[in-house]
């Protein structure tokens, strides 16, 4: 290529040229369209933009081809077309004194808002005045400034830096490897009633000696024990 030709367009971006932490890095599911949208595709730091669409030859004509219908500049030439001045001139309508004219119905009579409404259209009287409601400027204390409080500066240094979107995207990365973990969980293979026996084995019965059924109720026939208190001390000596 000569030195002074100019650079052929670049070709669309591919998912395997985004990595982390350059501008086009998607989150979540990606797909080729995101990288061949225009208003989606973000321009690269040092690069010339890229063409997310195959562009027509060099033998293409942009543009709409209209035919001519004014006549072209012979007719204009021809003649002007001028706009006469308005001879008339508005007269700008003052608003009504209602107050005027209610104190003018009252003094006269009028009492319902039906007679108070066949006088305004008899009566219309106008404000002379056009300030209306203040005759002068109302009084301000001297302190007193006018406009709106202006805004806090804006931190051009961490927009600069795009410090905004490096914090949001190390949300945004916490957030999925969190989400990812908790996915792992829940796709563990859930212990049944077998694993959970053999984690945590049933306490050994007490092995007792088998008796026949008819004797269990029958009472002893021979005691040798002088008294009852001598029965008691003799069985307590074991325990």
């Amino acid at each position: 290529m000569a030195s002074g030709a100019p650079a052929g367009p670049r070709r669309p971006l591919s998912l395997a040229e985004v990595g982390p932490g350059s501008e086009n890095e998607r989150l979540g599911v990606v797909r080729d369209s995101m990288l061949c949208n225009p208003l989606i595709l973000k321009a690269e730091l040092g690069q010339p933009r890229r063409n997310c669409c195959t562009l027509p030859g060099f033998d293409f004509s942009y543009g709409l081809r209209i035919q001519r219908t004014d006549g072209g500049v012979r007719e204009a030439i021809g003649h002007w077309d001028t706009v006469k001045p308005r001879t008339t001139t508005l007269v700008e309508e003052k608003p009504r004194d209602f107050i005027a004219m209610n104190r003018a119905a009252t003094k006269a009579g009028y009492t319902t808002a039906r007679e108070f409404n066949l006088y305004y259209k008899a009566k219309d009287i106008r404000r002379k005045d056009k300030c209306g409601r203040f005759k002068s400027p109302p009084k301000l204390p001297a302190d007193f400034t006018y406009g709106v409080r202006p805004r806090p500066s804006t931190p051009l240094y961490d927009l600069l830096q795009h410090k905004y979107k490096e914090l949001w995207m190390e949300e945004q990365r916490a957030l999925t490897a969190a989400l990812r973990i908790q996915k792992k969980k829940k796709d563990t293979v859930r212990d049944t009633r077998t694993t959970w026996l053999r984690k945590h084995p049933p306490p050994a019965k007490k092995e007792s000696f088998w008796h026949l059924p008819h004797l269990e109720k029958v009472g002893p026939h021979l005691c040798t024990f002088p008294d009852r208190g001598a029965h008691k001390k003799a069985f307590s000596a074991p325990h």
